[in-house]
């Protein structure tokens, strides 16, 4: 059996462009999908913290350095410069593979600079 699981996320990503002309995708920045473990034309989800929107498309790479999180092509209706996302890639694994896996999970603030890098979520609270 097959499970899929979280491979890693950019938690709170901060658009800073929304191109509907630009061919479909998601330029994120390269030092970020190096950090995070996100593979350029990887299939990713997005989801807009901001309005709520959900989507999937894929990773293609900005320039390193350049802080740049920019949804693409006809995502771009999903998501406007400002809007908090958060951007996940998926895996599957044997249920082996899934006993010792650890997702990477890098934390941005409204800058998309690294605030904090982990390799678990803490069990919510009652």
């Amino acid at each position: 059996m097959h499970l899929t699981l979280l491979k890693c996320k950019l938690h709170r990503a901060c658009v800073t462009h929304s191109e509907v002309d630009y061919e479909g995708s998601c330029a994120i920045d390269e030092e970020l999908l190096v950090l995070a473990g996100i593979r350029e034309y990887e299939q990713i989800q997005i989801y807009n913290v901001t309005n709520g929107e959900r989507f999937t498309t894929y990773a293609i790479r900005a320039e390193a350095g350049s802080r740049v999180i920019s949804v693409n092509g006809a995502a771009a209706h999903k998501a406007a410069p400002g809007d908090r996302v958060i951007i996940c890639a998926y895996a599957g694994l044997t249920e082996a593979e899934a006993e010792c896996f650890k997702p990477s999970l890098v934390y941005l603030n409204e800058q998309n600079r690294v605030i904090r890098t982990c390799d678990a979520i803490p069990a919510q609270a009652a």
